[in-house]
């Protein structure tokens, strides 16, 4: 059985970020990068840079802090938005540039991870190729799978008979050769990849039938449970804690949301009024889509070529599309962005150890002290604290009461084990990175990188990769491990972590993460 001083899992953004610091901390050490994919790069591999892709970012804003994407190289001008190819050459760049390109093993899926119960601890890994199954042997593991590595693709009642294809976004590059004049499509979803799919098929002629269901749902501004670390606490307190500071916050999140719907012209036609957003700007979090087609996709949405409909899929039939409400189209594919499966795609060992590593898991009455998820006395404690810090959030948007989770809908099932609706609890990472249990603070084995989401995505996975190899090497200033043994210490730390997750998750996206992310704001 190989041995390997760390293990990353996961090849993205925050894999390389990580492998990238643990290699310049430790270069002695032995080091492995598995990904299941064929080639680095996660949501940036060869295998989805899809037609037209562009991220919603200018040069410069994305990027990692010391390995800048410059123009001479990349052939990107100032103010331009950087098309996904280009993305996936600089994280190759990237990873040649640290020496982590020779240690990174494609094809390799990391199925199960067990944790020996040793003083020194460690994890035995099962990776799966085409080839063969292996074990290899961890003394520190990084998860770094990231939120969108797992696609989830229901069921759809009539799809055997629908002769068309059908295929999630996730495989829109396989599936381009459905981009042909006179042929139709169906669109199903609302986000970022939804708008281009609709763009890169109606710019080519294909007519679209783009189908979003009913769904549920800067700094300062924003209400932050962990922000007074900034040193601006009193500038929060004031913005969110007094009448005229929250006034002031309302009306920046109304007129930033004011800006957005006059200069799309939502209500200048019945089709884009369709596509208004439906919540407030404030709770879109990280939900949206910038306007960056080489054309203008508005003129495309109020021609012929697109037809949005706001409803639910009730079946299929040979050649067609049924709604709930009656409407039926034709349709020869059908491109599906029904969401990811939040979890890390690997099962963990010994069973019912999740609990304590405070990954995703089933809600649970009267839970051990270790499964913080499900102790609800805390939860209680931590939403008082959020609430009474913020109590803008008492003011949530007005959810669709008639809300069905995809999987309980007509029409469409999943024999799945987990999909984005099952009930699960959140994550509960202290720092969103680490389990907050005695267990695995004593022995420093294990981290994960990537269980967040926001719009600082490269820089959060630098200063991950930077906290992790601090964090095994026991040079943190404010060292979690360091309440190993301290009973007062453990608690403090273990709201610390309830507090943080309940304010990221349950209060601004936990409603998401569990229900989906069925419509994106243009912006």
């Amino acid at each position: 059985m190989e041995k390997f001083d760390c293990v990353v899992v996961g090849a993205g953004w925050y894999g390389l970020g990580a492998a990238k610091q643990y290699h310049c901390m430790f270069p002695d050490s032995s080091l492995v990068v598995f990904d299941a994919a064929p080639t680095l790069g996660g949501t940036w591999a060869d295998h989805r840079i899809y037609p037209g892709l562009k991220s919603n970012n200018l040069l410069g804003t994305f990027e990692f802090p010391d390995f800048p994407m410059d123009t001479a190289t990349f052939g990107v001008a100032p103010r331009e938005h950087i098309p996904g190819g280009v993305l996936n050459a600089y994280l190759k760049a990237y990873a040649a540039r640290f020496g982590i390109d020779t240690l990174i093993r494609a094809n390799s899926k990391v199925t199960a991870a067990e944790h020996q119960e040793t003083a020194e601890g460690g994890w035995v890994l099962t990776v799966s190729n085409d080839q063969q199954e292996t074990t290899v042997f961890a003394r520190r593991l990084i998860v770094a799978s990231g939120l969108t590595s797992e696609a989830f693709l229901p069921h759809f009642d009539g799809q055997e008979t629908f002769g068309g294809r059908i295929f999630h976004g996730r495989d829109f590059l396989q599936n381009k050769d459905t981009i042909q004049e006179g042929k139709s499509v169906t669109v199903y979803g609302g986000s970022k990849f939804a708008w281009d799919a609709v763009y890169a098929y109606a710019s080519a002629g294909t007519k679209v039938n783009w189908v979003i269901r009913y769904v549920r749902f800067l700094s300062w501004f924003s209400p932050c449970i962990w922000g007074d670390v900034d040193g601006f606490g009193h500038i929060r307190r004031f913005l969110h804690g007094t009448a005229f500071g929250r006034a002031l916050v309302d009306g920046f999140w109304r007129v930033l949301g004011g800006d957005v719907l006059a200069l799309n012209k939502y209500d200048a036609h019945p089709k884009t009024a369709k596509l208004k957003p439906w919540t407030e700007a404030m709770f879109t979090a990280t939900s949206f889509s910038i306007v960056n087609w080489e054309t203008d996709i508005w003129e495309l949405i109020k021609s012929d070529l697109v037809d949005v409909h706001i409803g639910e899929i009730d079946h299929l039939s040979p050649g067609k599309v049924h709604l709930a409400d009656g409407t039926e189209f034709e349709s020869d594919a059908f491109l599906a962005h029904t969401g990811w499966k939040h979890v890390p795609p690997m099962k963990f060992l010994p069973e019912g150890i999740e609990r304590e590593l405070g990954l995703p898991h089933a809600p649970v009455q009267d839970a051990p002290g270790e499964d913080l998820a499900n102790q609800t006395a805390l939860m209680e404690r931590a939403d008082k604290e959020i609430l009474a810090r913020f109590p803008r959030l008492k003011n949530q948007p007005v959810w669709n009461k008639h809300y069905i989770p995809m999987t309980e809908q007509k029409g469409i099932r999943s024999s799945d084990k987990v999909t984005p609706y099952t009930p699960l609890t959140p994550f509960m990472l202290y720092h969103f990175i680490v389990p907050p249990a005695e267990r695995f603070l004593r022995t420093r084995d294990v981290a994960f990188a990537g269980m967040v989401s926001n719009f600082s995505n490269v820089i959060t996975s630098h200063l991950q990769g930077l906290w992790i190899s601090a964090y095994f090497s026991g040079r943190l200033a404010n060292d979690p491990a360091a309440a190993v043994g301290d009973q007062d210490a453990l608690a403090a730390l273990r709201y610390e972590t309830v507090l943080h997750n309940r304010d990221y998750r349950a209060i601004n996206e936990n409603w998401k993460r569990k229900y989906g992310s069925d419509k994106s704001v243009a912006i």
